[in-house]
């Protein structure tokens, strides 16, 4: 397939730095397709991929496709304390929820206070955190409703002000990637 033109780049899904290295090493010394992607969870309450992958990332130009920058809807704070409205992706999809969890909670609900502050819809503010990494090259949303779409694509427009950076450096220094 590669010598018939049909594959002419890769990319890693949930990788490590180390094995993200190893299969760039292995291409390079084997003459294969280079690795061109790495498409790792990063959210608001998932940042493992800084900073080793964001390293690798960015020095190999092999960008992250980032996944669950919701943190499967999560970060709404529609779930907070086990809630489960209906209709809503974790009432429809019963798997274990990670994500569900009293320090998990809590940062969402700091995180909200922070787009309430600064008149921001906190699933926009949590998109545009996501699409301002330079390591990112493309933000992988998901909606339930059309509004939903909307407003996660609309984010692509958002900056976000000095002081709302500050305010989620703050958070995450507090709650450090409370859903790995």
């Amino acid at each position: 397939l590669i010598r018939a033109g049909k594959i002419r780049h890769i990319g890693l899904s949930n990788e490590t730095a180390w094995g993200t290295m190893k299969y760039l090493q292995l291409s390079e010394k084997h003459n294969l397709p280079r690795m061109v992607s790495i498409q790792n969870e990063y959210s608001l309450l998932n940042r493992l991929f800084q900073p080793d992958l964001q390293e690798v990332a960015l020095a190999e130009d092999c960008g992250l496709l980032a996944w669950s920058p919701l943190a499967r809807g999560i970060i709404s704070g529609k779930y907070i304390d086990g809630a489960r409205p209906a209709g809503a992706r974790l009432s429809i999809d019963q798997r274990e929820e990670r994500r569900d969890t009293p320090q998990c909670n809590a940062a969402v609900k700091a995180y909200i206070e922070v787009a309430k502050k600064h008149n921001l819809d906190v699933c926009q503010m949590a998109h545009a955190f996501v699409n301002r990494q330079k390591f990112v090259t493309s933000n992988i949303i998901g909606a339930t409703n059309m509004d939903q779409l909307n407003r996660n694509l609309s984010s692509i427009n958002m900056g976000l002000t000095d002081s709302v950076l500050k305010a989620i450096s703050e958070i995450h220094q507090s709650q450090p990637n409370p859903a790995p």
